[in-house]
């Protein structure tokens, strides 16, 4: 989701006192003895050759398509582990 400057701007100028937070549950006791650090996996810029009717099915379903095919081979690549794990 992209948010433009301007109303990066509105919600910057918004006082704390009025921002209703009363949905947000309070933390355990303990949150912070039980939370784990996740570091995010770094992406790698790579050239990659392609069957041209996949990238285009890819590109077809818009924007972020590289993201989606990078889901995809993440989703196959876990499967692939689990079913060794079996």
């Amino acid at each position: 989701m992209i948010i433009s400057a301007k109303r990066l701007q509105e919600i910057d100028s918004i006082p704390d006192e009025s921002i209703d937070t009363s949905d947000i549950p309070e933390l355990e006791d303990n949150f912070w003895e039980k939370a784990k650090l996740v570091e995010p996996i770094v992406k790698k810029a790579i050239s990659l050759r392609v069957d041209s009717d996949l990238l285009e099915w890819f590109k077809n379903q818009g924007k972020g398509y590289q993201s989606l095919m990078n889901s995809v081979l993440r989703s196959y690549v876990e499967h692939q582990i689990n079913k060794k794990l079996e």
